[in-house]
């Protein structure tokens, strides 16, 4: 009888608002500057036509927003159980029942099959490196760390940062050290990223039994390794000699104010749940500059 009363309140239709929502729109939006950054480059330093690229760039993109709009999909199915504890999660369409299962299923394979066919399209490496996200992001971090380890947040960092290789990969049909530089960035910024957000939550993740590394370990073991992965970042920008002097002091710079913040969690009385979103904050502000630096320095060095 429950279930019955479940299904007659499930809506057939969602509201656009709502499909945002189902898809993660806004990480999905964030993880299209670094693929942006990366086909970018792979114009600049391979010497590629930026018109006669911008084919392939708009396939790379329209590919890159499926493959993981509908991996957030199919996260968002299964992670139901868990959402339906977490006060935040409470206006989801997947937990108030504004979608079925069945509909949601398909929207999410859908859009993984639609994304994959476009990314194939372009070569084979796109499309593998496609795959090796949605599997990672899918299988590795949804259905098995998340739930499972501490190392959770380090686990779906990997697939979380293939975006770049994307971009680099759509133009180049191969990888280079600069493709993998910005996989780097994007790997070492995750954990800062999401510990942020998990201080924040940490209730939440401990009443939903879900192992982030503030609801086990505690504020300050979650502070050092927030620390050891923006040290991480330091020297990354090197990498990216090719860009010049300017960018790598600019981003250094950029590396050191992400530090400057973070020492601020040391000062006597310091409010956890404060710096912890200040830190959400400048990551926010980070991984854009970051990826803006390499676009519009590029940009100079072309002319």
């Amino acid at each position: 009888m429950k279930q019955e009363q479940t299904m007659a309140h499930t809506s057939t239709r969602v509201s656009l608002k709502e499909l945002k929502e189902i898809i993660k729109l806004g990480l999905v939006q964030g993880n299209l500057i670094p693929a942006f950054a990366g086909a970018w480059l792979a114009v600049v330093f391979a010497h590629h036509s930026f018109f006669s690229s911008i084919p392939q760039i708009l396939i790379m993109i329209v590919g890159s927003t499926f493959i993981m709009g509908g991996s957030c999909a199919l996260n968002n199915y299964y992670d139901q159980d868990i959402d339906r504890i977490m006060p935040s999660k409470q206006k989801r369409p997947t937990v108030n029942n504004r979608i079925s299962n069945r509909n949601l299923l398909i929207l999410s394979f859908g859009m993984m099959l639609v994304g994959e066919a476009l990314l194939f399209t372009l070569n084979v490496a796109s499309g593998v490196l496609g795959l090796m996200g949605i599997v990672g992001y899918v299988s590795l971090y949804s259905i098995w760390s998340k739930r499972h380890t501490v190392w959770n947040t380090v686990i779906g960092s990997f697939p979380g940062a293939v975006p770049p290789l994307i971009g680099w990969a759509a133009l180049e049909g191969q990888l280079s050290l600069t493709a993998i530089a910005l996989f780097l960035v994007v790997f070492c910024w995750q954990p800062v990223h999401f510990y942020a957000l998990a201080i924040k939550r940490k209730d939440e993740y401990s009443l939903a039994n879900i192992p982030m590394l503030p609801s086990v370990k505690g504020f300050k073991r979650t502070r050092v390794s927030m620390f050891v992965w923006l040290i991480c970042l330091l020297p990354l920008p090197f990498l990216l000699n090719q860009l010049g002097t300017t960018f790598i002091v600019l981003a250094t710079l950029l590396n050191l104010g992400w530090l400057f913040v973070g020492f601020t969690s040391f000062k006597q009385n310091s409010n956890q749940t404060k710096w912890a979103t200040n830190m959400f904050i400048y990551s926010l502000n980070y991984l854009v500059v970051f990826f803006v630096f390499t676009v519009i320095i590029s940009l100079i060095k072309m002319f």
